[in-house]
């Protein structure tokens, strides 16, 4: 005799009686307990979690995108490793959110009363689009392959070269958060150069789409080696560092990577600002406002839900 499932009931032990866990987790541990979060001496709390605020958002909204292309990558093994490269992102970003908290808590949005929302989760899902700090290269679409392929080459030889500076940053969290984003970091560079050359030695068509990519994010490029007043501040106080110290080196490597595929560096101006302001201002273009949308609505529809 079958035995009679009763299908409406299949799932009770999910929701153990409460439908309302759906939106946040209320178990996770502090990313930084156990760690030192003690300002060092000189440094301004607010400038030190304006700066996290700065790395965090460049990996969370570039690990945003790379997610994107979960189940549509060329194949399998590139659909994982995206995504890996995605979770890596997030990972640095959790810690970097948690230290901006942590170094001065007015950055955190203010929630409901009741509100289990964690603040490295505050400030990813409830601050607008003008309140995020990001550079534009990150935010800009996808595109094909091809183009996502030279975004992360550039981004990713850019950040790891910051990271390298950084592991040595007087802020305990800081450097230890570049110390593992360094090795991170250098496989999402090599992983990124190698698809480049591959791309760009290939067929006449896969060739096409790389150089096209590369020269569409390029007007976004210089943007990358502009030292804020913060950034500045924060490298003078040796807890950061300020990317224009990193331009000659990453532009030494892009240049390797560009002269083994056969491709010439654009010529494309910079995109401009607002009056100097850009995306480490609040500035950014309209695909960083669509994005938010899409990657904060089910926290703003349930600001004190729990899972």
């Amino acid at each position: 005799m079958v035995e009679q499932v009763d299908h409406e009931s299949v799932y009770d032990g999910l929701l153990g009686g409460d439908d309302s866990q759906w939106a946040f987790g209320t178990d996770f541990e502090d990313p930084l307990a156990g760690v030192d979060t003690t300002l060092p001496e000189g440094v301004d709390g607010h400038d030190l979690a304006t700066y996290c605020l700065m790395l965090a958002d460049d990996a969370l909204v570039m690990s945003h995108r790379l997610s994107q292309w979960c189940s549509k990558a060329p194949d399998l093994e590139e659909d994982i490793a995206l995504a890996n490269v995605a979770l890596d992102l997030l990972g640095q970003t959790r810690l970097l959110l948690a230290r901006a908290a942590a170094a001065d808590p007015s950055v955190v949005p203010a929630l409901p009363e009741g509100s289990p929302v964690p603040p490295e989760d505050a400030l990813a899902f409830f601050r607008g689009d003008r309140e995020f700090l990001n550079v534009r290269l990150v935010e800009a679409e996808n595109g094909d392959f091809g183009r996502t392929m030279a975004r992360l080459l550039v981004f990713a030889t850019w950040r790891l070269a910051l990271f390298e500076r950084l592991a040595s940053s007087r802020d305990r969290v800081l450097s230890a958060v570049a110390v593992k984003g360094v090795k991170e970091m250098t496989y999402h560079r090599d992983y990124a150069a190698r698809w480049f050359l591959t791309l760009a030695q290939g067929t006449d068509e896969s060739r096409r789409r790389v150089v096209d990519g590369l020269t569409a994010i390029w007007s976004l490029h210089h943007e990358l080696f502009v030292t804020t007043d913060v950034e500045q501040s924060v490298a003078d106080a040796g807890v950061g560092v300020a990317p224009h110290q990193v331009a000659d080196e990453v532009d030494v490597l892009l240049e390797q990577v560009f002269s083994l595929s056969g491709v010439e560096r654009p010529t494309v101006s910079p995109l401009a600002g607002v009056r100097g302001r850009t995306g480490r201002h609040g500035l950014h273009t309209e695909a960083l406002s669509k994005l938010l949308a899409e990657m904060q609505v089910v926290a703003r529809a349930h600001p004190t839900g729990t899972w």
